[in-house]
């Protein structure tokens, strides 16, 4: 069994930066692919960034491009986001996933939420105007 524990949230004015981090236990991290997705009220849970286990990374470019950036420390068991020039639209829960699959095509399954076998209990980055 896998848990993972996000933590690094809260209320930051726009523009300013985040930094979260997600720890795993309970499994083979560095094996795994590893994914941020973000849940406005009222809205879908959204893809934002994912990082496979050699560290070949993916964002959505739509939302978040060129500001946020994802990145792991298989020693720690950790996976990061780098959150900058926050908005107040990235305001959100922020959940990480685990895919332990370690499939080759993992690009292409990374942006759906069903492609993840563990999630964490989410943090909430709230961003002010």
């Amino acid at each position: 069994q896998v848990q993972l524990v996000e933590s690094g949230g809260g209320l930051v004015q726009a523009g300013g930066s985040l930094r979260l981090s997600c720890a795993a236990s309970g499994g083979t991290f560095s094996s795994y692919v590893m994914g941020w997705f973000r849940q406005a009220p009222g809205k879908e849970r959204e893809f934002v960034a994912a990082i496979g286990w050699s560290g070949g990374s993916i964002g959505n470019a739509d939302s978040v491009k060129a500001r946020f950036f994802i990145s792991r420390d298989n020693a720690k068991n950790t996976v990061y986001l780098q959150m900058n020039s926050l908005k107040p639209e990235d305001t959100a829960v922020y959940y990480c996933a685990a895919d332990v699959d370690h499939s080759t095509n993992w690009p292409i399954r990374a942006r759906l939420p069903r492609s993840y076998d563990y999630w964490g209990q989410g943090t909430q980055v709230t961003v002010s105007s």
